[in-house]
């Protein structure tokens, strides 16, 4: 099986518009949440998200750098941000000016976990009250979540694996991992791979407060609301953005002296078979996961520096993703940082895994592990284990486990390491 290495990153997150930004911003312990302004909130159970700030905010994401104006009108926010993320990263990568030969190699995976569900949501709209000639001629291509990829792939003449994940919160994970098995299979040599989602509109905030998944017991101090593995914590709190990466096959890369960040060295993926919203009471589907990864990649237990936790500060999820690390690292987890970023940006649905794998990678790159926000009074059973609580720590990061678990009882986890 051929080595799968990273030599691209790119970020779009509510705490900023770019990857250095972003990371900037989680290491100083900055929340990205706030009031909902993207429409009046001021009825709904919960009224706050993480947003991705617009381009005048200090650390505001600006469309306009890699997103033609005419694309942005047809297409939903999520693709917007997927082709900004896709374009940081294949710069990072310098892998812009491909000849054909290796554009044929060279594929896309990426993809959302709801897709265009603003756009479908205002349609509808249209639909009902303006009629069936109204509605958009954009609207499909618009909202479909393969067409990230899709418009990724024409903007960069990518003809390699053209491939899509739809796995809920695990969407970004799946897509990574998947690439890599691409990549290793000798299906492709370079694969852009990640997730995006923009979800925070009416319906998606409505829908997800009825599920009763989001947090609303601190609509008047947001930043207080994502709070994993807290007393306190009540629900997620919504969040947005993209994570893209470049996955190149290791000898390629060393061979046109390419910057490596990491190697993806195990990759697993499981499914609880229990219900379609609460995990496994066991995390029985979790643990599988994070052991199949472990044993594909070679790695011993007690050489994982950093786990990226799931950790979307939900009453259940939490706890039971912590039962499932401690009962698969057993006394290696004693060694180890475990925090949950989503207390800083929020829950970006199937950008989460992509993000989050992204700032494992950064982890490595700067010998520091991000913090767990607002981890005031940590629930029972956290006990011996660093839940990195308020202020990013350095430390030793040679190896890194990132996990990521759906709804519909989907798993996946990510083993990446320096090399």
């Amino acid at each position: 099986m051929r080595r799968v290495v990273v030599t691209g990153l790119g970020l779009v997150t509510p705490l900023g518009g770019d990857v250095e930004t972003s990371w900037r911003n989680i290491l100083a312990a900055r929340s990205g949440a706030g009031t909902i302004t993207r429409f009046d909130a001021s009825d709904y159970a919960c009224r706050i998200a993480c947003e991705v700030k617009p381009a005048d905010h200090d650390y505001g994401f600006d469309p306009a750098k890699r997103v033609d104006h005419k694309v942005q009108r047809q297409v939903d926010p999520f693709i917007v941000f997927g082709i900004d993320a896709a374009g940081q990263a294949i710069e990072d990568a310098g892998l812009t000016d491909m000849s054909e030969e290796e554009r044929l190699r060279a594929g896309c995976s990426i993809g959302s976990g709801i897709g265009g569900l603003p756009g479908i949501e205002s349609e509808s709209l249209v639909l009902e009250h303006k009629g069936p000639r109204r509605v958009s001629p954009h609207f499909v291509h618009g909202r479909l979540i393969n067409l990230i990829s899709g418009q990724v792939s024409i903007k960069y003449g990518l003809m390699g694996p053209n491939h899509a994940v739809v796995t809920a919160c695990s969407t970004g994970a799946h897509s990574i991992g998947d690439a890599a098995r691409m990549i290793a299979l000798g299906d492709a040599d370079v694969m852009l791979a990640g997730g995006a989602e923009a979800a925070i509109c009416p319906i998606g905030i409505a829908g997800f407060a009825q599920a009763r998944a989001l947090s609303t017991g601190f609509n008047d101090t947001p930043e207080r609301a994502s709070r994993p593995y807290d007393k306190d914590r009540d629900g997620f709190v919504m969040g947005e953005g993209a994570g893209v990466v470049v996955l190149e096959e290791y000898d390629r890369a060393k061979a046109r002296g390419a910057k490596i960040y990491a190697e993806v060295v195990g990759y697993g993926l499981s499914g609880d078979a229990y219900h379609v919203t609460a995990p496994h009471p066991q995390g029985s589907g979790a643990f599988r996961a994070m052991e199949m990864a472990m044993k594909k990649s070679g790695l011993s237990l007690s050489d994982i520096d950093y786990v990226n936790a799931h950790g979307t500060s939900t009453p259940l999820g939490d706890e039971l993703e912590l039962g499932a690390v401690r009962r698969l690292f057993g006394s290696a987890i004693e060694t180890m940082s475990m925090s949950s970023t989503k207390s800083a940006i929020g829950h970006l649905l199937g950008g989460a895994g992509a993000v989050e794998s992204i700032f494992c990678i950064l982890a490595m790159r700067d010998q520091i592990v991000p913090p767990t926000l607002n981890l005031d009074t940590p629930s029972e059973g956290c006990e011996g284990v660093d839940l990195v609580p308020h202020r990013a720590k350095e430390r030793k990061v040679k190896a890194v486990l990132n996990n990521s678990f759906g709804f519909g009882g989907t798993n996946a986890s990510l083993v990446m390491k320096a090399v």
